[in-house]
């Protein structure tokens, strides 16, 4: 997706990211995540980047709180994104769409008077994120779509596949990724893959997990009772 605010460096990203902690939520770079926003904290947050950068950063929590202060652990790595869509439903909810920018490296968190939670943040090891396309020559495009094909072949999915044929590399891999029925960990993994090429790789590797346990599982139906 196109923004109106691209960016061509790290170096003009922010140093400090409002964050937006959702388990199972993933972002990736020029990747459109549409949220319904319905917490007063994250409603703030919502209206102080908008007017300010329009930046959120979506990771993903840990592990369990804290049981003595309730505190949310949250992985190192997400994902930052730019508000691109904002919709008022009536009845004090926002509906949102964030667009990819790039990953991004919790250095530590800040106490603020906000009801939301800020960090100091470090993009400058993801500096290709915001290179669009970079690393799609190394993908092996044709086995991606052969998992793709196998994959809604065994889960019964429709797919528009005129619509995969003709979307780039980039966006196959990442929308892929983000839209996967795989869980949390996973879906951090994929986060934190270190190029395009090890990202489709991965998605193909779980792919054929999954693939392996629904073929591989035996027919309850045909239990003796």
């Amino acid at each position: 997706m196109s923004m109106n605010r691209p960016y061509l460096s790290t170096e003009e990203l922010p140093e400090t990211l409002r964050l937006f902690p959702l388990a199972g939520a993933l972002l990736l770079p020029r990747g459109e995540l549409p949220l319904n926003i319905f917490e007063p904290r994250y409603l703030a947050m919502v209206d102080a980047a908008l007017a300010s950068d329009r930046l959120l950063g979506m990771v993903q929590p840990a592990m369990r709180p804290n049981a003595e202060t309730g505190a949310q652990p949250l992985c190192e790595i997400g994902c930052a994104g730019r508000l691109t869509r904002l919709a008022e439903t009536g009845d004090g909810r926002y509906l949102v769409t964030l667009c990819g920018v790039g990953r991004f490296r919790i250095l530590n968190e800040i106490e603020k008077d906000e009801p939301y939670r800020s960090a100091r943040v470090d993009f400058s090891g993801f500096a290709r994120d915001l290179e669009a396309g970079a690393g799609e020559a190394a993908v092996d495009r044709d086995r991606m779509i052969d998992m793709l094909r196998s994959f809604a072949t065994s889960s019964r999915l429709e797919v528009d596949w005129t619509s995969i044929d003709a979307a780039p590399t980039e966006t196959l891999v990442n929308a892929l990724a983000m839209m996967s029925p795989f869980g949390a960990r996973e879906k951090q993994s994929l986060l934190e893959a270190e190029d395009l090429r090890a990202r489709a790789e991965m998605l193909i590797a779980l792919a054929q997990f999954e693939l392996a346990q629904t073929q591989g599982a035996p027919d309850v139906s045909s239990r003796p009772h």
